[in-house]
């Protein structure tokens, strides 16, 4: 059975929402994710996904989609990041600016009709408190739900449902399982 999920299927979805109206492109990266913005050798914003994950995709996009336009002319929209083998601090700080990234990307996964789980991101470091941060993130989702995502990932979700031909979003599909938390 072939997964419907195809990443070229995300990128032109989203590069026919975006790239005339931002000048941003999805792009399948190699490597790391990033986010570059226009440059003289680049005209074009680019949201660079990692290893050509569908599901880095759609992380990838809800932070595009949160970026204010200030934000979207600087590399990685000019946050801290601190890798994997983060200590207590550190993974607090983490966890409190990937709320609302990740409840966009459960949006977005649900839109698409995709599973989505909770990544606390930090294999290598001090040990997370999974299920706070996937209670926090499912309040987020919901609250969004109820008062509205963020003009680019509705449009974005919208785009999704058409091509997935999924039904409206409802409380149900930000419902916490096993499966959710990493």
């Amino acid at each position: 059975m072939s997964d419907i999920h195809q990443v070229e299927d995300l990128i032109t979805l989203f590069n026919g929402q975006f790239a005339a109206s931002f000048n941003t492109r999805l792009v399948r990266g190699e490597h790391e994710p990033l986010y570059l913005p226009a440059n003289s050798h680049t005209p074009y914003h680019q949201v660079i996904f990692a290893h050509g994950y569908y599901a880095s995709a759609l992380h990838e996009i809800a932070h595009w989609c949160l970026a204010g336009a200030k934000r979207r002319e600087l590399e990685d929209y000019g946050y801290w990041y601190c890798p994997d083998g983060r200590d207590a601090v550190q993974q607090a700080e983490f966890e409190k600016v990937e709320i609302k990234p990740q409840a966009i990307e459960w949006g977005l996964c649900a839109a698409a009709g995709k599973a989505f789980r909770v990544s606390t991101d930090n294999l290598n470091g001090v040990e997370p408190d999974r299920a706070a941060f996937s209670r926090a993130v499912q309040a987020q989702a919901l609250s969004y739900l109820a008062n509205g995502f963020p003009p680019r990932a509705r449009q974005f979700m919208q785009c999704l449902q058409q091509f997935y031909a999924t039904p409206i979003l409802s409380p149900a599909n930000f419902t916490l399982e096993p499966a959710h938390v990493l």
